[in-house]
């Protein structure tokens, strides 16, 4: 096995990462997560590349044009959320 072939692991680890940073409440969080899912995006298209996965490649420039759009649009941090059961109350 050849070293362009253990590249396939962390981009994995990059993108299992990637995913639970961008599910965050917390918007330094989820750019943080559009970041690393952007150097996911690099190592497959690397190890598609090695491997002549070239479907997969296309794959992750989609994904990779996607996640640039995610840094540009990453709204504010979401407001906490009442714990069920407490009262209504009025917000901005």
């Amino acid at each position: 096995m050849d070293l362009l072939s253990l590249v396939q692991w962390p981009a994995m680890a990059a993108t299992v990462v990637a995913a639970w940073l961008v599910a965050s409440r917390h918007k330094r969080r989820r750019m943080i997560g559009f970041w690393v899912f952007i150097v996911s995006n690099v190592l497959w298209i690397v190890w598609g590349w090695h491997d002549g996965a070239y479907a997969l490649i296309t794959l992750q420039f989609a994904l990779a044009a996607l996640n640039i759009r995610g840094v540009l649009k990453n709204e504010p941090d979401a407001p906490a959320e009442a714990p069920r059961g407490a009262p209504a109350t009025a917000r901005d």
